[in-house]
């Protein structure tokens, strides 16, 4: 049996009819969210104004791949050295260093840069500003970014004609969270 509801100082009919037509209103538009809500989470990297979003944090570098001419080196960062990329919205650092604190000649290295990058789609470009390798200041240097979960893949060219440096790299990163260990 239906009855009369006022909301608002109106005067509205509430009956089963109604309440099955609210109901499934409700549901549509719950559906509805959901659907939306989900397409957007499809690919946070190539799609809307997201994309920077999903590369800013800390990224641990776990290997390394450097092709040049015909010599290929894999180099497994977890062994001996760590280095860290830090990603904002408009600027990328990158900082890595022996294990043994420069105490040991044979493995002693500390490497250290960043500048502002862009992200359009897959193409990550960096305009590298610092460096202590100085005559890697002022570079340019182009990539395709691979984003899956919390794994970051880098490719591209590193190319400085002064050096005689011309050799593609493939980089794998994972995200760091704020609980994560980066120190042994």
């Amino acid at each position: 049996m239906g009855k009369y509801v006022t909301v608002k100082s109106y005067r509205l009919y509430s009956g089963p009819k109604q309440t099955q037509l609210i109901n499934m209103n409700v549901r549509i538009l719950c559906v509805s969210a959901l659907v939306m809500l989900l397409s957007c989470e499809r690919n946070a990297l190539n799609h809307g104004p997201d994309k920077v979003k999903s590369l800013q944090g800390t990224w641990l570098l776990i290997t390394g791949t450097t092709i040049q001419k015909n010599d290929t080196t894999h180099t497994d960062y977890q062994k001996g050295q760590r280095m860290i990329k830090i990603i904002n919205d408009t600027h990328f650092a990158f900082l890595n260093h022996d294990l043994n604190h420069g105490k040991d000649s044979t493995s002693a290295m500390y490497v250290a840069g960043g500048g502002r990058y862009t992200l359009t789609g897959d193409q990550y470009t960096e305009h590298l500003e610092y460096c202590n390798f100085r005559e890697w200041e002022d570079k340019t240097f182009h990539f395709t970014v691979t984003l899956k979960s919390d794994t970051l893949v880098q490719r591209g060219i590193e190319k400085i004609e002064e050096t005689g440096i011309d050799r593609e790299i493939i980089e794998t990163y994972i995200r760091l969270h704020s609980d994560s260990v980066t120190h042994q």
